[in-house]
């Protein structure tokens, strides 16, 4: 009995040593995450990016088809414009035009009218980060802590909680196997409609310049559901800052 004792006692040891040998911490995933999409120093090299493609706004009728624009530069800079017809609606063309210029956010909206971007919407513009909010968020005071794992569809990901200093905290789930950031997850306080959980699902990473970056986004919330499939992604591209400023 008491050499089957020493024996199970062995290994629970071995076990536990296995376990704890196999942990991750937060900064291996990201890390590991940073590597599998290019690697640092490649993701480094980009400073900016255009991307066109088309979106599809789910309605209860059905989708609306449209255009979108995205427009990034270093270090947080962006630009979002959208259009649709929504004729069929009765409400004609849709056009929204987001930008944000590093301090400063406003919408030009044909359906909400033009307003400035302040409050929540804004401090998560200033915490972003581009190319990617993994390479930096140590240097911005981002904390952030590995909190198990979460199945995404069918697949397990690494779940991390990014708290910056100002605005939301960010859920970002990260594929076990491929290290690919898939899914992330934050509440925005939108002045029209509350606080918003808001998901975003990245699938079909291609190599762009020897840097991995999703040619599709699904955005889905209580409130409005779409999806975007880039077309076109360049980086390193031309961009007049003009473009991310109040005209």
């Amino acid at each position: 009995m008491r050499i089957l004792i020493q024996r199970l006692a062995a290994v629970v040891l071995v076990l536990a040593w296995a376990q704890a040998s196999s942990a991750q911490t937060a900064d291996e995933v990201i890390e590991k995450s940073i590597a599998a999409m290019g690697g640092r120093a490649a993701l480094e090299k980009i400073k900016t990016r255009s991307m066109t493609g088309s979106i599809a706004l789910s309605t209860p009728a059905g989708d609306i088809p449209g255009t979108v624009e995205i427009q990034n530069a270093a270090p947080n800079k962006t630009r979002t414009v959208i259009k649709a017809d929504l004729s069929a609606f009765g409400a004609g063309q849709l056009l929204v035009d987001q930008r944000f210029d590093g301090s400063a956010g406003y919408v030009y909206d044909s359906m909400q009218g033009d307003r400035p971007i302040a409050g929540n919407q804004l401090d998560n513009m200033k915490a972003n980060s581009f190319p990617h909010t993994f390479l930096t968020y140590k240097a911005a005071g981002t904390s952030v802590k590995l909190s198990g794992k979460e199945k995404v569809g069918t697949r397990d990901a690494f779940v991390l909680l990014f708290e910056p200093s100002v605005g939301s905290a960010v859920k970002q789930f990260v594929d076990a196997e491929s290290y690919l950031p898939v899914r992330a997850v934050l509440t925005v306080d939108i002045p029209q409609a509350g606080a918003i959980e808001q998901t975003a699902d990245a699938s079909d990473f291609r190599d762009v310049d020897g840097v991995k970056i999703p040619f599709k986004l699904q955005i889905s919330s209580s409130v409005q559901n779409f999806t975007i499939t880039f077309s076109k992604i360049e980086n390193n591209v031309t961009i007049d800052n003009a473009l991310f400023s109040k005209k």
